[in-house]
């Protein structure tokens, strides 16, 4: 499907609409032919240019004279309306996944001879059958099943720092639909709202594993979920920590206003709430200045930063800080502020201070160390210590292959691509070498003593 015939996306609550989900896990595209038109404005004549469908077909399908089997262009519909690939049963689309994402065809493994033992089991119930058996069974949550579902999520959030989110992507997403499940019942209220905290959470965590693979598409889906799980419950400030999310990620897709906009929404909904925490805010303050430096207005990042540092300080031992923003340290403060500086040109201010940081940075957090160091190693460059700047991110390399994130290594290619002018100095030649073995261009296969 060429890009130039897809005028418009379809919105991420239409995606997480249970009612969209079940009409394309059935494939009942009647339904998600009229869906479209009344929840996203693509009328029957766009439907069919984008899915490359005669008009009358289209109608045809809409008025149930005829079904939708071939799979070719079941693939057409996947690709014209951009329905994520899972949501139809099929493959994960092409779009789906960023150029350096892409998988390199390899050679065929040779066969490998088991040893003579136990063979593993011959089936395993099916997704229908698991779901009989869970129903009968019956659930009936209480505040343990919420402590062990939130301590979950905690040793979740600490392997994304260690090794990445992608492979923990299918447990979370297995968990938060079974959370949504029990929400189909009836509890207590205590019980009821702390289930719906619990799935925000877990749609928030999902989100933010797409972020991480430069997915945005997905990610904003996830996010979107989880705002709508808080709202549920009018969880305020959790609503201003999706916002916050949705913010950071709009500067990642170079949408400075959107970016603000949002940030400026995540303020809104802390200030509506009571009790919102010093940390909260400061946190807010800073994506703030995120987003002002990211439209090049100096005046109002460094407001945004001065009143992230004045919230910081109002910080007191037993302040209820939720969870989710227990990752807003000292450290963290410094090294945002210094990355504020950094995205407005001010390497001079912004160098020491993301050094410091990245000083006392939690060593088992890999990504934050592989990311905080590409930013000192950008701000050096900045300042015309190339040798110095290099030496930084060949460092920074320990740890970015430690961890799957795209976001982080995307920006150590971009850093490469800021060293054109420097191309032929030792130090740079010496970086693109460490960074073709550890994080090779699509395509390349990585050699196995970097995997070890």
């Amino acid at each position: 499907m060429p890009v130039s015939r897809r005028t418009k996306e379809l919105p991420a609550s239409l995606l997480t609409d249970p009612e969209m989900i079940d009409a394309c896990r059935v494939r009942d595209f009647a339904k998600v032919f009229r869906l479209v038109k009344a929840r996203a404005g693509i009328y029957p004549s766009m439907i069919g240019r984008q899915c490359e469908l005669t008009p009358s077909r289209v109608g045809e399908v809409i008025a149930g004279q005829r079904q939708l089997l071939h799979m070719d262009v079941i693939e057409r519909i996947a690709d014209g309306l951009r329905i994520p690939g899972h949501m139809l049963g099929l493959a994960r689309r092409e779009w789906e996944t960023p150029v350096a994402l892409a998988v390199a065809e390899c050679e065929p493994p040779e066969p490998v001879h088991l040893p003579a033992g136990p063979r593993p089991l011959a089936a395993l119930p099916g997704v229908e059958v698991d779901s009989i058996l869970a129903l009968a069974a019956g659930t009936n949550p209480s505040p343990s099943t919420l402590q062990a579902l939130r301590s979950s999520i905690e040793d979740y959030w600490r392997r994304d720092d260690e090794h990445g989110g992608e492979t923990l992507r299918p447990a979370v997403v297995g968990q938060l639909r079974y959370v949504e499940g029990l929400l189909k019942d009836r509890r207590p209220t205590q019980i009821q709202h702390g289930l719906y905290g619990v799935a925000a959470e877990l749609a928030r965590l999902t989100g933010w594993t797409y972020f991480d693979a430069r997915q945005y598409h997905q990610a904003r889906a996830y996010f979107s979920e989880a705002l709508q799980l808080a709202r549920a419950i009018d969880d305020h400030p959790f609503m201003a920590n999706v916002l916050a999310c949705m913010s950071l990620q709009a500067t990642y897709q170079d949408k400075p206003a959107d970016a603000l906009g949002l940030v400026s929404a995540a303020q809104d909904q802390a200030r509506a709430a009571t009790g919102t925490t010093p940390r909260v805010r400061s946190m807010l303050a800073m994506r703030e200045a995120f987003a002002h430096a990211a439209l090049g207005d100096k005046r109002a990042a460094h407001t945004a930063i001065s009143e992230a540092h004045s919230q910081f300080e109002r910080i007191r031992p037993g302040d209820p800080d939720p969870a989710w923003v227990a990752y807003f340290d000292e450290p963290k403060l410094i090294v945002d502020t210094g990355i504020a500086h950094g995205r407005l040109g001010e390497a001079a201010i912004a160098e020491p201070l993301i050094a410091d940081a990245l000083e006392r940075e939690d060593q088992s957090n890999q990504r934050g160390r592989a990311f905080h160091a590409f930013w000192l190693a950008r701000t050096q460059l900045q300042r015309g210590k190339v040798d110095q700047a290099c030496h930084t991110a060949t460092q920074a390399l320990v740890p970015a292959s430690a961890v799957t994130s795209e976001r982080v290594a995307g920006h150590l290619r971009e850093f490469y691509e800021q060293l054109a002018p420097h191309r032929e100095v030792p130090a740079a030649v010496a970086f693109e070498a460490r960074l073709r073995e550890v994080l090779p261009a699509p395509g390349q296969r990585t050699p196995s003593s970097i995997r070890t």
